[in-house]
């Protein structure tokens, strides 16, 4: 791979001027609060304004200035090789309705894009194994009875051999912040509002006390503790991204089943490559697996970006998109995407926008938050962080008191228990946490 000048940031940022909104300035009353501006959060916005509810969001930063500007931006009901698990936990009927929901979220996507200049392109979405052609196999099976018109696929245009890939035709992708900027003109939102307590009805910020009747926490991870136990249901996972420039077209978005795998689209003339991941707090591969990739299999092409993100995921592979815990009437959540938030952040504002308008949504027992806890994940979540608790160094995470590891691929201080992160000099970069820390010296 040839060496060039190369941004520590991801295209997509480097191709918008955001919109800027003022911060909140006294007290607020409003039917509905959104507190966190990502994009679930902001399609929950958009939403409920078009559905003629008054809503109001306010954002701890800046505008999808966090996860989403640094996805890869595939819109897809492919979310891995997942149906046949789905099938096998909860029965084909939720599975169908989990392909359903996701099915109308890329549609919604499609009708909205159709008036926003955000480069929204159909294109085939597959999943291929490495090594496991029982695993495609399955889910084939699984799709088939479902009744979705998946292919198998033995061979993909990519520098390596598959034991087989899953095709999901007529998917799509975008820029994400395009797609934003087109959709936040006149909500009400406000910047550089940080929500520090919720109790009932009132959200406190350090700007004003916001009343509202229904409340949404869409803050990639749940920062109330006291409900709903998110701190035992999540965890949080970190990929990176670089782009490059003079590789092929692939021609669709792909996807290794594996969870430390790597995903492969195109954007206009840059090839993007995903990968590297860790949970958060723990070693990885990064950037310096992707760039030995690159220089192996396009060692013509230069490297022009690289960006890393996170993701917060379940125990059992299906978000969480409902009322928040069972004794909270009036507040409800979405986390925990899994790796899939742009299509699972439209399928959350549908199903939110229902239930807060008094609709039956057909899918809102599928993602119900309140279902059972009952998953292996559930035990490795405890026992990490009960090791992470009882590692006798600092610093440690204001959130629940976690050792925090260095991370000298990104120069910040990370909490393998729930995934906040930290400058070097100890500014908050992730939640849950909703303060910095005082570190020392790596």
């Amino acid at each position: 791979m040839k060496e060039g000048t190369v941004h520590p940031k991801s295209l997509w940022s480097a191709s918008v001027t955001p919109r800027r909104f003022e911060s909140l300035n006294g007290d607020l009353k409003v039917q509905v609060l959104v507190i966190g501006g990502g994009m679930a959060g902001v399609l929950c916005a958009y939403m409920l304004q078009r559905a003629g509810v008054a809503c109001a969001l306010v954002e701890a930063d800046t505008v999808c200035g966090g996860v989403t500007k640094n996805t890869t931006a595939k819109i897809t009901s492919q979310h891995g090789l997942i149906y046949h698990k789905l099938v096998k936990r909860f029965g084909p009927e939720t599975a169908a309705l989990y392909l359903r929901a996701n099915q109308e979220a890329l549609r919604a996507y499609g009708e909205l894009c159709e008036g926003i200049d955000c480069d929204f392109e159909r294109r085939n979405a597959f999943v291929y194994s490495l090594d496991d052609p029982q695993a495609v196999e399955d889910e084939m099976e699984a799709l088939r009875r479902l009744d979705f018109p998946a292919e198998f696929v033995g061979q993909l245009p990519l520098p390596f051999p598959v034991a087989g890939a899953v095709r999901f035709p007529d998917q799509a992708q975008f820029n994400p912040l395009k797609f934003v900027h087109g959709i936040t003109e006149g909500l009400e939102i406000y910047e550089h509002t940080m929500v520090r307590e919720v109790a009932g009805h009132r959200a406190v910020t350090d700007r004003g006390t916001i009343t509202a009747e229904q409340i949404i926490v869409a803050t990639h991870f749940p920062f109330l503790n006291l409900r709903g136990s998110y701190f035992l249901k999540l965890y949080q996972h970190r990929s990176y991204v670089i782009a490059l420039e003079g590789a092929p077209d692939v021609g669709g978005m792909y996807v290794d089943d594996a969870l430390k795998g790597m995903s492969f689209r195109n954007f206009e003339h840059l090839l993007l490559i995903g990968g590297g991941d860790h949970r958060t707090g723990k070693s990885g591969g990064n950037w310096e697996e992707l760039s030995r990739f690159a220089a192996r299999h396009y060692p013509n092409a230069k490297e022009r970006y690289r960006w890393s993100t996170q993701d917060c995921m379940t125990l059992d592979d299906v978000p969480y998109i409902g009322r928040y815990s069972k004794n909270t009437p009036g507040l409800y959540v979405a986390a925990g995407f899994n790796k899939w938030g742009m299509t699972s952040s439209m399928a959350a504002a549908l199903v939110l926008t229902d239930l807060i308008t008094g609709k039956e949504n057909p899918y809102a027992g599928v993602f119900s938050p309140s279902r059972s806890m009952l998953r292996p994940q559930l035990a490795l979540n405890a026992m990490e962080a009960a090791v992470d608790l009882l590692t006798p160094t600092a610093p440690r995470c204001p959130h629940m008191g976690c050792a925090l590891k260095w991370n000298g691929a990104e120069r910040s201080w990370d909490c393998p228990c729930h995934g906040s992160r930290f400058r070097e000099g100890g500014k908050l970069i992730d939640n849950p946490a909703t303060g910095g820390i005082r570190p020392r010296r790596p």
